[in-house]
């Protein structure tokens, strides 16, 4: 089984401008596949939304991963990732997340909270902005 993780997963669907946001989705999360940020429930559709809110939005950027923990089924880590927005400004956020994976290794659930370290009081939300 080849497991995705967070920054092969966030690279493929903000920063990978050859594939699709659907493309990257698919090789990444499963069809049923939900999120919940900072306490607001996505399902797929919705998530898809937001990803094509942030590549009209995101110019660059690159993720770091400083934890992150496999145990069977379940996913955690802490990763920040460092934006630059097509106006220039740039956003980091760190993010804590909790997800499970299906038997092929792609996320079917992800719960995270974000703590924004640099950007503007307009970036607060950029992890649930569609």
């Amino acid at each position: 089984m080849t497991r995705t993780g967070i920054e092969a997963a966030l690279n493929d669907l903000l920063f990978n401008r050859d594939i699709t946001p659907t493309e990257a989705a698919d090789q990444h999360f499963a069809p049923d596949y939900r999120q919940r940020t900072d306490g607001v429930w996505a399902d797929r559709a919705e998530f898809l939304d937001h990803i094509e809110h942030l590549r009209g939005i995101v110019a660059h950027g690159h993720v770091d991963v400083h934890e992150e923990l496999y145990d069977g089924a379940r996913y955690a880590d802490r990763h920040t990732c460092h934006i630059t927005k097509t106006d220039g400004t740039t956003v980091a956020m760190e993010v804590y997340v909790f997800a499970d994976l299906t038997s092929d290794g792609r996320f079917r659930r992800i719960e995270e909270t974000t703590l924004m370290l640099q950007g503007s009081e307009a970036d607060r939300d950029l992890g649930s902005a569609r």
